[in-house]
Parts: C-alpha cells; structure tokens; sequence
C-alpha cells in the first residue's frame, strides 16, 4: 500500500504528545520531503534513515516520499522520529507488514548502520503510551529508564532488522520483564549527619526544616559546616513515592540528566554555582527545557553564597516558590514544568564574612554590611521559612563535639518520616503547603500564643506572609514533638527562626 501510519511521541514540557507519521509514496521525481513543523534535526532524518534502510539491504524507493508528521503545529525536534520515519517507508512500500504498527508506539534515533540510539524523554512518552493502551517500541539502552513505568508492555531493540523481524513475525522481540525496583536502596557513601559535629540548633533546624518542607537559610562564617548540613538534608527525607518518583525521573529524562534507577525514589538535590544565569535556574532555551528548579522537583535545592548570585536572577525564584511550577514562553512554543522545590540557601553575615566572629578580624563597616545584604529582596527573603545562624565553634566545644556520638541520619530520618505522616494523615499535604482555610483549621493558637505571635508581628514588622509561614513551622514543631495542638514553647521556637528579621530591626 503506498500509505502507512506509524505512532510516535514528541515532546512538550514533560508531557509527550501522540505524533502520527504518515508516509505517502507515489510517482514522480524521487525525492523525500517530510512536513508538520519539522526542526534541522528532524529535516536530517531523512539522510539517517536511507542510509540505515540502505545499509540493511532494503530498497529505497526511488519514488516520490512525503513525510506528514501530525499534529501539523506541534514543533517536532531531534532523532526521536527516525524509526518512526523508517518503518513507515518499509510499510508503505510494502517491505515489512503493516498491520502490526497499529499497536505500537515507536522511538528511536537511527545511526547510518541501522543500530537504534537512545533518546530522550522516554518515561513521559512512556506514560502516554500506558494510557493509549499500545507498546512501546524503543532503544535497548533507554529500556531501564522505561521499565520505571508500571503496566506497559516494552519492545526494547538494538538494530533497526531486529524491528522489522518483529513487525514480520520472524523473530518476535521479547517484552522487557519490569523487575521490581529497590524501594529503600541507600548507598553506603551517603553523607550523614554523624559526620557533624556540633551544630545542635543548625541540626534541629534542618531536621524541622525536612518535617514541613520548608525553606532555610543559614547566616554563619566560612567553614563553620554550611554546606556540610545542606549536603545531608537529603539524607533525613522519607523516600518519594511512585507518582512523586515518575515525575522527578520524567523531568530528568526530558533534561538529559543522568539518574540511576536503583536511586530513582531519592530526593534530588541540586547545587548551582552562584555564577549560574537566570535560564540555567528556571529553565529556558529555544525549545524549552527544565532548569535546576525543576531538576529539584520533590527534592532540595542549594544555593551557597546566596548574595554572590545575580539579584535578577534570585528574583526569578520568587513564582515558583509560591506556586509550584513555571512557565516558560516562546514564540513557537510554551512549557509548563513543575518545581516544588525546598530551598535552602547559605550566605555569610558580610563581605569579609567574619561579622560578629570572635576573632575579630571583621573591618566592614555598616554600610558595607547594608549593601551586601540587600543583595537579596525583602520579598524573596519574606519566602524563606526559617534563618538560623550557623556560628564558629570554640575549639574547646570542638574537642567535646568530636568526643560526644553525633546521631545518625537514619535515626533523624525515623523521626522526620512519623512527623511527616502525621501532617498528611490530618491535612493530605505536608505544612508548607497548608492553604489559608487549613492553616486556620490546623494551626490554631491558645490565646496566650495569639498574644505572643502578635507582639513579634508588631516588633518585627512582618508581613501576612511571614505570620502564616510562623505559624506553619509551628506546625511542624508541633508534629515532630507529637503533639495534636501548637503549644506556647512550639510557637516561640518557630519565631526565633525569623533570624533576619530581627536583624532588620536592630
């Protein structure tokens, strides 16, 4: 028949549309054209593809081939079509049968030998094909990464003759065995918080922090451990579930980033250097792409030296830390990426970073501090939950530090995991996330907490922001001690950690 459909996925975001590739052959010149907003890769296709039907000893055929990629206004990019592109010339010139390719969806970037490259994107248009209900044809390397998703039948392929053997019903192509996957695989070398020594409030902080998901940012010196705390944050939050685990693993199966799929239900975490631009945090490109906001998705991302980063670029965080999300707009296209980050941030107290520091060597003078720290917007510091201050030990409390045994992530973890199933059994959602109904619902405050939360309102100037944010980490404070109710010692703990705010006023 000169006509055969053949189905593909293409990518928006980290959603994967159905592309239908219709091939047509009829008279005329030999030639092959291929229509529906195809991009420089795509329109190179057609090279790899003779050069692999070739190299498999098909016929080409020297008629003229025209290539409809449907739907005609969704831009179509990379190598992904070239099987697709292959096997609908072979079926339509009637070299291979047809009627299988009604019940598999096809992805795969041809070399000119006819191996099946790996391409990206795989677990969204894995998903997509679970709900259409057909099989996944693909590259033999992107099989692991498919095999995340459950419920789906996966013809993983090395060699374009391998395909056709199968749509032939030669050789059939065995379905990949979904193995079942770790769920608490940790691996031996993950930094634990039995290497810190000191630091008890720091540590306290960020194990709250990991309780209601909220935003932190310590203030402290070179060297007093910043980092060092940041880097084992992940290590005390409970594992992702599968629906949270599928959508990190989609985000970074569209990037490009690399992840191992014995790790996939680990947080990520994320470190941009502060020399990153606005695009590489938030995402962008011609085509857009997740940048580390969404590659930080269900997990934490890091920024050390918060001031150092370019003002313009902090001030993009300030949508997504309240939505959840970003939009990213072109002229040909539009993405919306998820980013349900939790920020934590490290900055030192002034230029020189010794203010306050017993040594004394701090020289810069309060106008220096002022301009330093006005790097970073009121409004982006209202949206940080928590400031704590991260201060250098004496060597006297460092030597009893390193004698006292420092508590393990995994005993951190068993009590952040029972904090944290407290909080979504009563409100489905962890506390950052608490609308304004449920925070008055589940926050509520004993009329002297009321009085208490109201004279900090008053002395410190903070905005209806900052009270619900008060009141959420109170929250949080509250589930870690077991409580049902927010007591008076829980609500003072949570406005010590509004740091900069009384800072601000001093």
């Amino acid at each position: 028949m000169p006509l055969a459909v053949v189905y593909s996925r293409g990518l928006q975001g980290i959603s994967a549309p159905l592309v239908t590739v219709e091939v047509h052959i009829s008279n005329g010149l030999p030639s092959l054209s291929i229509v529906g907003l195809p991009e420089t890769a795509v329109k190179e296709s057609k090279d790899r593809v003779r050069g692999a039907l070739l190299s498999c000893r098909f016929e080409f055929p020297a008629q003229r081939i025209t290539v409809n990629m449907a739907p005609a206004d969704l831009p179509k990019e990379g190598g992904r079509f070239d099987l697709a592109i292959a096997l609908g010339i072979l079926a339509a010139s009637s070299q291979i049968k047809a009627g299988p390719l009604a019940q598999v969806e096809c992805l795969g970037e041809l070399s000119l030998g006819g191996e099946i490259r790996p391409v990206g994107g795989v677990i969204p248009a894995s998903l997509q094909c679970r709900l259409a209900g057909r099989q996944l044809l693909l590259p033999a390397e992107n099989a692991p990464e498919a095999a995340l998703v459950s419920q789906i039948e996966i013809l993983p392929a090395a060699h374009l003759l391998e395909v056709c053997a199968h749509l032939n019903q030669q050789r059939p192509l065995p379905p990949l065995a979904r193995t079942t996957l770790p769920a608490a695989e940790i691996p031996g070398d993950e930094p634990d918080f039995a290497d810190v020594q000191g630091n008890y409030h720091a540590k306290r902080a960020l194990e709250i922090a990991a309780v209601g998901g909220h935003n932190l940012l310590m203030l402290g010196p070179p060297g007093t451990g910043k980092s060092m705390l940041a880097m084992r944050l992940p290590g005390i939050l409970p594992l992702l579930d599968e629906e949270q685990a599928l959508e990190t693993a989609a985000i970074a199966s569209v990037s490009g980033t690399a992840f191992d799929p014995g790790q996939w239900r680990r947080p990520p975490f994320r470190a941009p250097h502060h020399s990153a631009s606005a695009p590489a945090l938030v995402g962008g490109g011609g085509t857009p792409k997740p940048g580390e906001i969404s590659l930080a998705h269900n997990g934490v991302l890091f920024l050390d030296e918060l001031p150092e980063f370019d003002r313009r670029v902090l001030e993009v965080l300030r949508e997504p830390l309240e939505s959840g999300s970003i939009t990213i707009s072109r002229a040909l296209s539009r993405a919306d990426f998820p980013a349900r980050f939790q920020l934590v941030a490290a900055m030192n107290p002034c230029p020189c970073g010794y203010l306050g520091d017993p040594s004394g060597r701090c020289r810069c003078t309060a106008d220096q501090v002022q301009r330093y720290r006005g790097r970073i917007s009121g409004p982006l510091l209202d949206r940080i939950d928590m400031h704590i201050e991260v201060p250098r030990l004496p060597p006297a409390a460092l030597r009893e530090s390193q004698d006292a045994p420092a508590e393990s992530s995994d005993r951190i973890r068993a009590r952040v995991t029972t904090a944290r199933a407290m909080a979504l059994g009563r409100a489905g959602r962890l506390n950052r996330d608490l609308s304004a109904p449920m925070i008055k619902r589940h926050c509520k405050l004993t009329d002297a907490g009321y009085e208490l939360l109201d004279q900090a309102v008053s002395r410190l100037g903070l905005s209806h922001r900052a009270y619900h944010r008060i009141l959420k980490v109170a929250r949080s404070i509250a589930d870690l001690a077991g409580a049902d109710h927010i007591e008076l010692p829980h609500l003072s703990e949570a406005i010590g950690y509004r740091r900069l705010d009384r800072a601000s006023q001093a």
